[in-house]
């Protein structure tokens, strides 16, 4: 099995839309997405304009669209980037696909465009993907508790950190 990203093209937003709007991952995204065809277009757009500062990447198994990921630039003095918006169709879990993606995007983010810092916030109900995050190399930072009205329920966010000396120590 091999697993790759690149950046999200014009072609993709079906894709993508289908994927996020799934029923077994969209209770898991957050809230604030894109959802609709034309912003996913947007963000790809935005994504091949601003390549340092914002990026739409599709997770592929052998050739294949399995998922999706993505970044923002959360501080350009401090190099910091936020990571979001990671989701595999259910036809590819239980694979490692998820860890495999997630290292790749960890190394081209912090090596090719020279990011110090990786962040990223989960739902403290979405257990599988705080599995996730640690397995792929993040330190839990912190819990916002009931930060955020999800489903019509307050719930957690837990914070997760990851710097380039992580990756070489």
């Amino acid at each position: 099995m091999s697993v790759s990203i690149r950046r999200a093209t014009a072609a993709d937003a079906d894709f993508l839309v289908e994927l996020t709007t799934h029923e077994d991952v969209e209770p898991f995204l957050s809230a604030g997405r894109a959802t609709s065809r034309e912003e996913i277009l947007e963000e790809i757009e935005r994504s091949e304009r601003e390549p340092e500062r914002f990026g739409r990447f599709v997770v592929e198994v052998d050739g294949r669209r399995a998922g999706v990921m993505g970044f923002r630039i959360e501080n350009e003095r401090s190099r910091i980037a936020h990571l979001a918006g990671l989701a595999i169709h259910p036809e590819f879990r239980g694979r490692g696909v998820s860890d495999e993606a997630a290292r790749l995007l960890q190394r081209h983010l912090l090596f090719d465009l020279d990011y110090h810092r990786l962040q990223l916030e989960i739902y403290g109900f979405n257990e599988r993907a705080i599995r996730h995050a640690e397995r792929a190399g993040f330190t839990r930072e912190g819990v916002r508790r009931k930060a955020y009205l999800r489903h019509g329920e307050w719930v957690d966010g837990v914070m997760f950190g990851l710097v380039q000396e992580d990756l070489t120590s």
